[in-house]
């Protein structure tokens, strides 16, 4: 499995015969290495998404009128049917559903949820993935709350964690995220997209690693495999 990060909140993922997008912010996310016509070209086969802000929400509907399928909580799901998508799996938090190419689990983020044009998009999630044996967190916008704990009690791999503040949690709050999630390794995300959620990735690791947890720090375009 291959995993590249696409700044901000954007993971492409590739799996087997599947390649997977995770809140795709490819427009207007000026992180974004790549263009929305290159990865059109990838052939993406599903977009999870988890709320409906713009810079979550973003390319959803170019990838789903194409074919990709649409996963997420209710009202986003629903959402992007009215609008074009063909093929769309809704859920809610603390479903599970298993697909041919993993598993996903959706949880709660503290946050708040609505579409550009202001339409209602349902309660904010975070989604744990499980693929190729590996369990991996993307925790969405979010700050850090008591349950966290059973989220890890499900043995992550890998977590991703926002840490640019403003809109979420910042990176001392992220921190103390880590002794109640229990990854095996934590990537930040959220942060210097734009100056409103300017952080340094280096002092989030440095505390990391004062509690004893490991932290890759992904400039954008860069990979890594599980």
């Amino acid at each position: 499995m291959r995993i590249e990060f696409l700044g901000h909140s954007c993971l492409y993922i590739e799996t087997g015969s599947h390649r997977l997008l995770i809140d795709p912010f490819i427009q207007g996310n000026p992180a974004c290495p790549v263009t929305l016509e290159e990865l059109k070209s990838r052939n993406i086969t599903h977009v999870l998404v988890t709320h409906a802000h713009g810079d979550h929400w973003g390319n959803t509907l170019d990838f789903a009128r194409e074919g990709a399928q649409v996963i997420g909580i209710v009202e986003v799901t629903g959402y992007a049917a009215r609008h074009g998508a063909s093929s769309i799996h809704g859920m809610n938090i603390g479903g599970s559903f298993a697909f041919d190419w993993g598993s996903v689990v959706l949880t709660p983020a503290w946050h708040s949820s609505s579409f550009p044009d202001g339409t209602y998009g349902g309660f904010p999630t975070g989604m744990v993935l499980t693929i190729e044996g590996k369990k991996i967190y993307h925790a969405g916008d979010t700050t850090r709350f008591r349950e966290m704990e059973w989220i890890g009690d499900l043995g992550l791999d890998l977590a991703f964690l926002p840490i640019g503040d403003n809109f979420t949690m910042d990176l001392h709050e992220a921190a103390r995220c880590l002794p109640l999630l229990r990854p095996k390794l934590t990537v930040p995300i959220h942060y210097n997209t734009f100056p409103v959620v300017h952080a340094d990735p280096t002092l989030f690791s440095a505390e990391a690693e004062k509690l004893g947890y490991k932290v890759q720090i992904m400039s954008s375009g860069a990979t890594l495999e599980l």
